[in-house]
């Protein structure tokens, strides 16, 4: 079981990025897939979630309405789309599965973690 963070990279500010969480061992359908993030120096915190209905649960205030979560069953892959992209948003993202369909704001809820993608936004 195991999870595969990519996308990352270096963009300018109000820029956009995907990134992808490749699932492997497991159906992510049926599993509630946490974003979260970690800057230089910071404490890791979360993004946001989607549930196994596609519902998303924000758990960070300052992404609402920039960051979106999509997830494709075909690919067995959950995405994270960013836009307008700020400089504080520079941190390594990762990806992490739930045992259950149902976001959680918990880190320790999440038993399977991805291996993290770094973001960088320049100024």
């Amino acid at each position: 079981v195991q999870l595969q963070a990519s996308g990352g990279g270096l963009v300018q500010s109000g820029g956009s990025l995907r990134l992808s969480c490749a699932a492997s061992g497991f159906t992510l359908d049926n599993h509630a897939i946490g974003w979260f993030r970690q800057a230089p120096g910071k404490e890791r915190e979360g993004v946001l979630c989607i549930s196994s209905s596609d519902s998303t649960l924000y758990l960070e205030d300052s992404v609402k309405g920039r960051f979106t979560s999509s997830r494709d069953p075909s690919k067995n892959t959950a995405y994270l789309q960013m836009n307008n992209l700020k400089p504080e948003d520079t941190a390594v993202y990762y990806c992490a599965k739930s045992p259950s369909g149902s976001c959680r704001s918990r880190f320790g809820v999440y038993d399977v973690w991805g291996q993290g993608t770094l973001v960088t936004v320049s100024s």
